[in-house]
């Protein structure tokens, strides 16, 4: 097969041994090093996509977006196939992170995904309906998952109301790498990938509050959530929607509580006594515990509102305290 009238051709040794080394020193975080072997890789093998898709590849995670556009189309122009190479994955997701959506849209066909309709105002692919799926904040550091709903292959915006550690909000778009690691099944059946986030790609001016509510029943916790999402906002309690998990549990194919609405003993759930989490909140077997930990997104001036508008519905069977604003 001939590419550019160059005969394809077996990578030399010295191409896989610059390339081996550089994916060592990615793995130890050596990102500088691992840049001079693969560009010299490139130099050696030009006429390999995979030249090109390893340092288009090294730039994501750099998160140098114009470099990791640049080496995907180099690489995208070398493909000996025609829809669905992962290089076209990644020219979308440095797209996005761009803001680059002519090429965005392009790199999803190509790839082999529908994107319905024409091109919005500003070009922003819009309407791929790709569902719910859950995105891990802060991978590398003290990692979340929390549920969102997917705007394209390339970014979720968070649903959930993140713990104040992750630094992220309710409502903020996170930009996620393509590969999952892991899965949540849900009580009804369906199973949800769960992404790895980038970076951040559109921050929420809306702040996160955690408050201690009283609330006898179930009943009226929810009543909370309801309230908060007719505002437009969310409340979460995260004394039941908290589980710890390592991080080998956090990879892997792990069932779901939502949508279920019970609280189950769960082996995989590393709290403990008196911390977030279902197994944190249950004492002496029972299943409800009144005072309940709640996240709440909502502006500064609506916040306080919301509570005393929750008890005032039910002032025998609620009440709050301690409010602190904490991300």
């Amino acid at each position: 097969m001939r590419i550019f009238g160059k005969v394809r051709h077996r990578p030399s040794a010295s191409w896989r041994q610059a390339t081996d080394r550089a994916f060592t020193l990615i793995g130890d975080g050596r990102y500088e090093d691992a840049g001079a072997l693969l560009t010299r890789a490139a130099d050696l093998e030009p006429w390999l996509s995979e030249s090109w898709f390893n340092l288009a590849l090294l730039h994501k995670f750099r998160h140098d977006w114009d470099q990791a556009r640049a080496a995907g189309l180099r690489a995208v122009a070398l493909l000996d196939r025609e829809a669905g190479a992962p290089d076209w994955w990644n020219v979308g997701i440095a797209a996005t992170a761009l803001q680059d959506w002519p090429l965005a849209r392009r790199a999803w066909q190509a790839y082999g995904l529908k994107v319905p309709g024409g091109p919005t105002e500003n070009g922003e692919p819009l309407g791929m309906e790709l569902g719910s799926a859950a995105v891990r904040l802060s991978p590398e550091g003290e990692a979340e998952v929390v549920w969102g709903r997917r705007l394209d292959p390339a970014r979720i915006e968070v649903l959930s109301i993140p713990l104040p550690s992750s630094g992220r909000r309710w409502g903020e778009v996170v930009l996620h790498d393509g590969v999952p690691h892991g899965e949540r099944v849900t009580a009804a059946g369906p199973s949800f990938p769960v992404f790895d986030e980038i970076e951040l790609w559109a921050p929420s001016p809306i702040p996160t509050w955690v408050v201690l509510l009283e609330a006898a029943t179930e009943a009226d916790r929810d009543a909370l959530e309801r309230l908060a999402a007719d505002a437009g906002f969310a409340a979460e309690d995260w004394s039941s929607s908290v589980r710890l998990l390592c991080r080998t549990c956090s990879e892997s194919r792990m069932p779901s509580d939502e949508g279920d609405g019970e609280q189950h003993l769960d082996p995989h759930d590393h709290s403990e006594p008196g911390h977030p989490g279902p197994l944190g909140h249950r004492t002496n077997g029972e299943l409800w515990v009144p005072e309940r930990e709640c996240g709440l997104a909502a502006p500064p001036g609506l916040v306080r509102g919301l509570l005393d508008g929750w008890v005032a519905d039910s002032p025998d069977s609620r009440e709050w305290r301690d409010l602190e604003e904490v991300c």
